[in-house]
């Protein structure tokens, strides 16, 4: 006789997806607590950037790769620096490669324990990438838990160019601070070549379908400075409640 919580071919069953769901809560929610993750600074971009090799004269691309790295390696110093150990931000991002190692290599320049990879399970892009701890490194297979935890130890975003993927997890942010489901947070547009066109935000104040408030919380920089700035400023401003 199997036991129901042995049974692979049920845990694995379209019945048993809630059960599935719940580990999904569960499991990260017990070795975050472990871990002593409180809160972070998440770093979302593209799996696909990768570091520009060196060329002679100006390229038209900036380096995200590379901008990308000493930001969180500008952000591992200064929690180190400015906050006890209990009280420390982590760098989190996707745990990938591209912008998501990048990231992580920037805060490894300074403390590898300040890394946390939340990956998810896909046919390509996939893997995490070497600068994670295993006990630090998380794999989720429903994107929904995934951005669940992404918000859950949040407490300011930085958004360098990416995909469907970053697209989706900026929204996701956006709509629940907006509708205050999470606490507002500091929110960084890295790259304003990219992003400046590429979404509207002042059209969908024009037409009523945001506030001034709501796109005046974003900010575009082009700098590892800027973004430093704007995040640790809008850290150390009174935290605000959710409105729900």
């Amino acid at each position: 006789m199997t036991k129901a919580y042995t049974n692979q071919d049920f845990l694995l069953s379209d019945e048993a997806r809630g059960v599935r769901i719940l580990c999904e809560y569960l499991e990260p929610k017990t070795r975050l607590e472990v871990a002593g993750v409180k809160r972070a600074i998440i770093m979302f971009g593209s799996a696909r950037t990768r570091r520009l090799q060196p060329a002679h004269g100006k390229t038209s691309t900036p380096d995200y790769y590379a901008l990308a790295a000493d930001l969180a390696e500008r952000f591992a110093r200064w929690t180190i620096d400015s906050h006890a150990p209990d009280d420390r931000y982590f760098l989190c991002t996707g745990g990938g490669p591209g912008i998501m190692e990048a990231a992580h290599e920037g805060g490894a320049r300074v403390d590898r324990n300040l890394n946390i990879g939340f990956n998810i399970s896909l046919p390509f892009e996939t893997h995490v990438n070497p600068f994670v701890k295993d006990d630090h490194s998380f794999e989720f297979h429903y994107f929904f838990m995934r951005k669940f935890w992404f918000m859950n130890v949040a407490e300011a975003f930085v958004v360098f160019p990416g995909g469907f993927g970053t697209l989706d997890e900026l929204f996701e942010a956006l709509t629940l601070t907006q509708t205050g489901k999470a606490r507002p947070m500091p929110v960084v547009l890295f790259g304003k070549e990219f992003w400046d066109g590429l979404v509207n935000f002042d059209r969908l104040v024009e037409r009523g379908l945001i506030s001034r408030a709501d796109a005046d919380a974003l900010l575009m920089v082009d700098t590892v400075d800027e973004a430093f700035e704007a995040i640790t400023a809008g850290l150390a401003a009174p935290k605000r409640p959710r409105r729900t």
